[in-house]
């Protein structure tokens, strides 16, 4: 062989050196550059979970809220609904309460026209000429409830029976 056979030959194998050389170091810059992006989106991934869970934390105690805002409402729509029935009843008792005592009034006016007519003129009548406001009987009507604030609530219960 000769020298210059020898010497492109040995260029050849620094040549291929180097290129090899190249291509490791080009491939080590590159995987080192993916390794940094992957623990960038990876920091990232770790504040996003963060937020999330604070975002999670407060969705969790707003429906909490939503939830006991909720019974508060049904407990109130319970309340107003046995209020008005209570004032349903009330209503009937006062029509029948009514209706007996027109009876009442036509029955005495069926044995005395005269002074039943008189009485009732100024039964309804005031000394002023507006009509009475009946207030006798309030008491007793009204006798067996008493009002009671709610501490709970801040509203007034009813109940029947005397005052505690």
């Amino acid at each position: 062989m000769s020298i210059s056979s020898v010497g492109w030959i040995v260029i050849a194998v620094v040549a291929v050196l180097a290129i090899a050389a190249v291509v490791v170091a080009v491939a080590r810059a590159s995987r080192l550059r993916r390794e940094r992006r992957a623990e960038e989106l990876r920091d990232q991934a770790r504040l996003e979970t963060a937020k999330l869970e604070r975002r999670e934390a407060l969705a969790d105690e707003t429906a909490a809220k939503a939830r006991a805002a909720q019974a508060e409402a049904e407990v109130k729509a319970a309340e107003a609904a046995r209020l008005q029935e209570r004032a349903a009843k009330h209503q009937s008792e006062v029509s029948t309460s009514r209706e007996q005592l027109q009876e009442q009034w036509n029955r005495a006016d069926s044995l005395d026209p005269k002074t039943g007519k008189q009485s009732r003129e100024a039964r309804e009548t005031s000394d002023t000429g507006e009509p009475a406001q009946p207030t006798q009987g309030r008491e007793e009507a009204w006798s067996d409830e008493s009002y009671q604030p709610s501490a709970k609530y801040g509203d007034a219960k009813y109940s029947r029976g005397t005052s505690t």
